[in-house]
């Protein structure tokens, strides 16, 4: 009997799939910097019963008619805003997705991110590398200081309360908005829930982490940024699409607020012209919140783990639909 034949869209090294190839086909997209073209993907999903897949694949009604046989699509992410859940549904297609395993280092980053724009770290380095630290001064890149500061979290889902965790051990104020109120996470945190207006009015550090819905498309445009601080500093980890990133360069520019550190794009990925790159009060890294070695194992395991339980007849570990 043929094994079922899983194919995923992006190189991942033999060795993290070894203990799967015994029960399924394993088959993959073999060039390290590049995206699997949509003809290709079409072809290889024509006979498969899995698929792993990641943010930028899009799971639509056009590709599952292409595959009669699959029973899964396995995302290599919490997010799945590039799955049609209503289209796998229909064609009773299980997706899956990788939660709470990203979670601490995803806020490891976006803590990083506070620190590296409130200390202008990158725009440091390149001034050293650039050959033009010519002398000192008592202002030289001087940053702003993170310790004691009020720290406003949107989202307080496991990744918000790792980034609060954090905040904890700098002595900062801690405010956040979500959509209900967390009180257990008031209480273990110190946090306090507020309003999204007082929390843009009055936070140092903006950080987000809500998920892309259409309550929250393009939350942070031009009247949030008008109610933010002069001094504020605003990092987004959770998906560039809960920003109008035009209103977040104006901001930039004319100084609505200080900085901005982003790890997220309204469109992905984006290019060294692009507006937000060329700013000196900005970090702009290459959506990287969960790339530790560790938990990108953790992740591919667990796409990997869901694959073999749903083929084998199980109930899928971490099922979206």
């Amino acid at each position: 009997m043929s094994k079922p034949k899983v194919y995923i869209t992006r190189k991942i090294d033999a060795s993290y799939l070894e203990s799967y190839q015994d029960q399924l086909d394993i088959r993959m997209w073999e060039k390290e910097e590049e995206s699997v073209p949509r003809e290709t993907l079409y072809k290889e999903v024509a006979d498969a019963t899995a698929l792993f897949a990641v943010l930028s694949d899009s799971i639509d009604e056009d590709l599952l008619s292409k595959a009669p046989n699959l029973k899964v699509v396995a995302n290599m992410a919490v997010g799945y805003d590039n799955i049609d859940l209503e289209a796998c549904k229909k064609h009773h297609v299980t997706v899956t997705n990788t939660p709470d395993v990203l979670s601490e280092t995803t806020a490891d980053l976006g803590f990083s991110l506070i620190m590296s724009t409130a200390r202008r770290i990158v725009e440091a380095e390149e001034w050293v590398k650039q050959d033009k630290w010519q002398s000192w001064a008592p202002f030289f890149f001087a940053g702003t200081d993170i310790y004691g500061k009020t720290l406003g979290i949107v989202g307080m889902g496991r990744i918000g309360e790792g980034i609060a965790k954090r905040a904890s051990g700098f002595d900062m104020n801690i405010q956040y908005h979500n959509r209900s109120r967390k009180k257990d996470a008031e209480e273990r945190l110190n946090a306090k829930y507020v309003s999204f207006d007082e929390l843009l009015k009055t936070s140092d550090f903006i950080v987000t982490v809500v998920p892309h819905t259409q309550e929250t498309d393009k939350l942070f445009n031009q009247a949030a940024f008008e109610k933010m601080k002069s001094s504020a500093i605003f990092i987004n980890i959770s998906r560039g699409k809960v920003v109008d990133e035009e209103a977040l360069v104006n901001a930039l520019k004319t100084g609505e607020i200080q900085a901005a550190g982003l790890d997220v794009f309204e469109e992905e990925p984006i290019r060294a012209d692009h507006p937000l790159v060329g700013l000196n009060n900005t970090v702009c890294i290459p959506h990287i919140g969960s790339a530790s070695v560790e938990t990108r194992t953790k992740m591919v395991e667990l796409c990997m783990d869901n694959i073999l339980a749903v083929v084998s007849g199980k109930e899928a570990i971490t099922p979206v639909s």
